[in-house]
């Protein structure tokens, strides 16, 4: 008898403690500074103009692997989000859902990178995966206004 309720005891200690863990490791992931906030088009677009600050269009789809990739990587990049947060606004459209809009921008692969200035107008894209570090550079390229006096390898070359 005291055998089952020392063995219960344990069992319900180890519930306790794993489920406890749990919450914690949950709770240390979740770190709102530390993941870019997105919006819908339609109001990241209108929080662009009214905010005076350039926009990041992320096309994607749930199926895209590079997507996903880019998910996993450089959209976790402490440095990306950061920059992202601080000086863009930036909208994700899934492709799947918003088909006009894909169209629109002429999306014909995933993932597609779209930077629009403060008035609307498209500056460029990059389509595909970016690598944090790359990824940086045409952040810095397209918010310091340097796609207008020269090309991005003569920036490149600047900042290095």
């Amino acid at each position: 008898m005291k055998i089952r309720k020392v063995g219960c005891f344990f069992i319900i200690l180890f519930f306790i403690t794993a489920g406890q863990s749990t919450i914690i490791a949950s709770s240390e992931r979740v770190n709102t500074s530390e993941i870019i906030k997105w919006y819908s088009y339609k109001k990241g677009m209108a929080l662009g103009k009214s905010e005076g600050k350039k926009v990041y269009l992320s096309f994607y789809a749930d199926w895209c692997g590079f997507c996903k990739v880019f998910d996993n990587t450089t959209y976790k990049d402490p440095q990306v989000i950061s920059f992202l947060n601080e000086n863009f606004i930036s909208i994700r459209v899934n492709t799947d859902k918003e088909k006009s809009l894909a169209a629109d921008y002429r999306v014909t692969g995933l993932p597609s990178n779209w930077f629009i200035s403060e008035t609307g107008e498209r500056i460029g894209n990059r389509p595909g995966y970016i690598q944090p570090k790359e990824f940086l550079i045409f952040l810095k390229y397209v918010i310091t206004n340097s796609y207008e006096t020269m090309t991005l390898n003569d920036f490149m070359r600047n900042i290095e």
